[in-house]
């Protein structure tokens, strides 16, 4: 089974086609990091505007390995959770091209696919199993009882470990996409300062304290 994947939750458009779950096949990106540093962090309505310029040419260039969209038996898109306003281009885009094509719509839920992404790097990882989903917004441990049953058992009651990075980074003057830029750093550095430590009796996280000290 051939699949067509789009993405356009924040700030990068991506298409993919993959072979079964297993096997990508073709693997388009546009980033929009150069634009947003200007800002120093994501602007909603500036990534929104910049997925419409892109979408249309990367799909077309993620289906050119397969032969075209008549070659696709469905078509997965990114629906929640994200900028409302950047998933609005990539759910119109796909709703658009299944229906006009013929294909099943498949509504993809950001954080499963977050945990999806690890049969394409392990083919032979089967559930069950507990993930770590660490992004910009989003920081939970999630048990996978099997392909579509998921179970959240700790998440941030707060600000993400990504969004902290990233606004420390800014603060400091270090500017966008923080983590990575802290993480380099880090290597560098002495472990010299001493920040909070939250605890939760359950598997929560909380990074605003931490995020609070730094700055």
């Amino acid at each position: 089974m051939l699949v067509l994947g789009i993405e356009s939750s924040c700030d990068e458009t991506a298409a993919a086609v993959v072979e079964n779950g297993t096997k990508v096949i073709s693997n388009e990106v546009v980033s929009q990091i150069d634009i947003h540093t200007l800002y120093g962090g994501v602007v909603p309505e500036i990534a929104s505007r910049c997925h419409v310029e892109a979408i249309s040419s990367l799909v077309r260039k993620a289906l050119e390995p397969v032969g075209g969209i008549q070659n696709i038996d469905a078509v997965a898109v990114t629906y929640a959770p994200g900028l409302i306003g950047a998933l609005l281009v990539g759910v119109n885009f796909g709703k658009s091209l299944a229906f006009a094509a013929g294909k099943p719509l498949v509504p993809v839920h950001h954080l499963r696919g977050h945990i999806a992404a690890n049969y394409l790097t392990d083919p032979t990882l089967t559930p069950p199993f507990t993930a770590l989903v660490v992004s910009g917004g989003h920081s939970h441990i999630v048990n996978v009882g099997n392909h579509t049953t998921f179970t959240v058992v700790g998440k941030t009651r707060d600000d993400a470990a990504g969004e902290s990075f990233d606004k420390v980074a800014r603060v400091v003057g270090l500017g966008y996409p923080g983590g990575p830029k802290v993480d380099k750093l880090a290597q560098e550095g002495n472990a010299n300062i001493e920040l909070p430590k939250t605890h939760f009796e359950n598997l929560d996280f909380s990074f605003s304290g931490i995020k609070t000290a730094v700055i």
